[in-house]
């Protein structure tokens, strides 16, 4: 069987690695059609190819280019009308992301199985009209993969998708990451760090609760707080709190690339998940595999 796994603008690679690579050893012909990741080094493929259709111009460009976000508005609909004619060498269409619902809703390849894994099960910031079309992208799919019964449930209830077009897919633990070849070691002034460690990891967004954890660090003593990752949102809110909060709290505010990830998890003492909705989490599923204590809130699938 021929497997086109499909992830436009690479938003998760680790994920897209690992599933890539399992289908693989399974014996599946494997193509991950993607675009370049430009914010620094990728699992390299294992038993499987790698096709950068997408976003070719705007990747050459860099991730400093002006006008980045309307390069690759620009290519989208030439990219997935291209990407049609190529599926045509697929047996099944598995896409990761479908993030332009209203244009990507159209474009969809024909004749053959199409399946979306629903990372998110609805956009989480919608654009007018963004809802409806996540209905009818949902609607041209056979199924549906969602990593949690609590994203299943809302699929059903939310977007009216049928329990038959519905799988639940178990999100397995990132444990190649405790195996990189290049892993690297911590920057010296986090490596002097001597005490409890307490990690914040991954994208910074106002569902994930990072307010609900500064409030929460007042009770702390003792410990670091490590607040690692790429911001997503503005920041001088969250630094005024850390500043009356007074505790002692380190920004680590940028792109952390996958050979720095695992010194960050091994030295963290606890794990921090503080969200206020998710349906699941790919930090969750770092931490279990380097064995990482972890303090979440009960929401979505956490508690599954």
């Amino acid at each position: 069987m021929r497997i086109q796994l499909v992830d436009p603008s690479a938003f998760t690679p680790p994920y897209d690695h690992a599933l890539a690579a399992a289908l693989a050893r399974a014996g599946v012909e494997v193509e991950l059609v993607t675009s370049r990741f430009i914010y620094g080094p990728v699992p390299g493929a294992e038993g499987y190819t790698v096709n950068e259709l997408f976003y070719r111009r705007t990747a050459r460009r860099g991730l400093h280019a002006r006008a980045r976000m309307a390069g690759k508005l620009a290519e989208h609909v030439p990219d997935m009308l291209r990407y049609r004619r190529h599926a045509r060498a697929a047996d099944l269409v598995h896409f990761q992301w479908l993030t332009v619902q209203p244009i990507d809703v159209r474009l969809l390849p024909r004749g053959r199985p199409l399946v979306l894994t629903a990372h998110d099960v609805l956009p989480r910031e919608p654009r007018p009209g963004q809802i409806a079309a996540t209905r009818r992208l949902v609607e041209r799919m056979d199924r549906v993969i969602v990593h949690s019964e609590h994203g299943a449930a809302r699929l059903r209830d939310e977007l009216g998708v049928a329990p038959e077009r519905v799988q639940v897919v178990p999100h397995g633990a990132f444990d190649y990451m405790t195996r990189l070849p290049d892993e690297l070691p911590l920057p010296p002034e986090l490596a002097e760090v001597e005490g409890p460690v307490v990690l914040f990891f991954g994208l910074f967004r106002p569902y994930k609760g990072m307010d609900v954890l500064l409030e929460a660090f007042r009770e702390v003593e003792g410990a670091e707080l490590w607040i690692v990752g790429m911001p997503r949102m503005p920041m001088e809110p969250l630094e005024e709190l850390a500043a009356r909060v007074g505790a002692r709290i380190r920004w680590i505010p940028r792109f952390i690339t996958e050979p720095e990830i695992p010194a960050f998890f091994r030295r963290a003492d606890v794990v921090a998940l503080p969200y206020r909705e998710i349906d699941q989490s790919g930090v969750l599923y770092t931490a279990l595999a380097f064995g990482t204590p972890m303090v979440l809130s009960d929401v979505g699938g956490f508690s599954e």
